[in-house]
């Protein structure tokens, strides 16, 4: 390993999030409630770090994998550890086990909170909190990467935090790894501020509009009201942000080929036409189940609410617009279901994607006629109109199981450490592994992360780590071999 490199990098890291809280101290120099200076103190505390690991430190060496998966681990425990500082130093959440969980939710995008009162939070801290979905959406490596010198090895990084699917679809932009990540940002920062003037327009006020186009795009969950998008009671909001939810769930490759003008690479895209179907199946189940046990007056208000909360939880979003534990048990059976899909690969979504369960439901189906059928055909799974090789069929099928072993066996834990009902442990743990924030049980839509013990939260927030970093990065640490040289 190149730890030198690995030390230039990871104070470039903190470079970027000490910078990052330019925008939180405008913030707070606006609305003047008191958090300018806890937010100013954590930015130089967190640039005095960055600045001479990354000067000291700054050889071209070429990065390997193993210097990526060793950066993009310590990188999001580092920056979950100093963004929390505003919040310990201004008092809004004392405790650093609190502060490091809110963090690493917010960068992970998985929206889970501490907070029981979210609304007394000043507006900077509340700007920063926000920010932090922003910048771990794209993940934040990737913008890391714009500023490393050439020929160190940034497409290690970018693997080192991406998803397995994007093996599996082959999906690239440009030969260059710094025109890959620019092109990745601008649409991604276009899409947010796209967002954010519909709500302006639809009456909403500039920082509402900015907190929520964040969680938005990014997938993430965080409101600045303690009844998330519900708190407007607007079914022009509910639409725009379903709309843009169902964006931040498409694989960015397509944007990117849609400005091209290369409409064939879409329609031949396999995984977007599952994800339309999902959304059509789940969203009209839902929505009938509503409407039939009268739970709104019209089939209109059903299809708002249904389809929202459909499109919140399988994008691994989390905002909601009600308490769907309140709704029919056929209809929570749905959601609950959609908490283990995910939407595409390449996406800001977290969990088990779209294209696993492709793979999977193409190989079981042509093994199954192979074995019963036709004995001497050969079996071959075929994405985006290429067939893929056994490897890759396999990788997709261990990153299944090991999703599933890793909700089983967390559950148990869960159990173990804060003596909660199975439930709520088991949801809990999907919650923070898909990186989707509201569950079932005591962490329903009403209800936050605050009652679990200290040992609980680490234990969610290391979850919510290994599921953003899809699984293998995280796990493979792990392995005695992977520190031999």
């Amino acid at each position: 390993m190149h730890f030198t490199s690995i030390l230039s990098v990871l104070g470039l890291l903190l470079i970027v999030t000490g910078s990052s809280m330019l925008l939180p101290i405008a913030c707070s120099l606006y609305y003047n409630e008191g958090d300018l200076l806890p937010i100013l103190y954590s930015a130089i505390i967190t640039l005095t770090l960055g600045l001479p690991s990354w000067w000291f430190c700054r050889k071209n060496h070429e990065l390997n994998i193993k210097d990526g998966i060793v950066i993009a681990v310590l990188g999001w425990f580092l920056v979950s550890s100093l963004s929390g500082l505003p919040f310990m130093i201004h008092g809004s959440i004392p405790s650093y086990t609190d502060a490091f969980f809110e963090m690493m939710s917010g960068y992970t995008t998985t929206g889970a909170t501490i907070l029981t009162d979210i609304e007394s939070v000043p507006h900077g801290l509340l700007f920063w909190r926000s920010e932090t979905h922003l910048l771990g959406g794209m993940g934040f490596l990737t913008l890391t990467i714009i500023f490393l010198p050439k020929g160190m090895g940034g497409l290690r990084l970018f693997r080192a935090e991406s998803s397995p699917g994007q093996v599996i679809t082959k999906d690239k932009f440009t030969a260059r790894n710094r025109d890959t990540m620019i092109w990745l940002w601008v649409i991604y920062l276009a899409l947010n501020l796209l967002q954010t003037l519909l709500l302006c327009l639809g009456g909403m006020s500039v920082f509402d509009s900015l907190c929520h186009a964040f969680g938005t795009v990014s997938t993430s969950g965080y409101s600045p009201k303690n009844a998330s998008i519900g708190h407007y009671d607007s079914a022009y909001f509910d639409w725009v942000i379903t709309l843009f939810m169902f964006l931040g769930g498409v694989t960015f490759i397509l944007f990117y080929q849609m400005l091209k003008g290369d409409w064939k690479a879409v329609k031949t895209n396999t995984e977007l036409r599952w994800y339309l179907g999902f959304l059509l199946f789940f969203c009209g189940i839902v929505s009938m189940i509503l409407w039939k046990e009268n739970t709104y007056a019209s089939f209109i208000d059903s299809l708002r609410f249904g389809t929202f909360q459909v499109m919140s939880l399988l994008t691994t979003t989390g905002f909601g617009t009600a308490d769907y534990e309140l709704w029919p048990q056929s209809a929570q059976m749905f959601l609950y279901a959609v908490c283990f899909i995910g939407a595409c690969a390449g996406s800001t979504t977290s969990g088990i994607k779209i294209v696993h369960y492709v793979i999977i439901c193409k190989f079981m189906y042509a093994t199954i006629r192979k074995i019963f059928f036709q004995p001497m055909a050969v079996v071959t799974v075929r994405i985006n109109q290429r067939p893929l090789d056994p490897s890759t069929i396999n990788l997709a099928i261990c990153y299944f199981i090991v999703n599933i072993f890793m909700v089983l066996g967390g559950g148990c834990i869960m159990v173990l450490l804060d003596n909660i009902d199975y439930v709520t442990a088991m949801s809990s743990v999907i919650s923070a592994l898909m990186n989707i924030g509201p569950g079932f049980g005591g962490i329903g839509p009403s209800e936050n992360f605050a009652f679990f013990s200290d040992t609980g939260k680490w234990f969610l927030s290391w979850n919510m780590m290994v599921g953003r970093l899809e699984m293998f990065s995280a796990l493979v640490i792990f392995y005695p071999s992977f520190w031999e040289k």
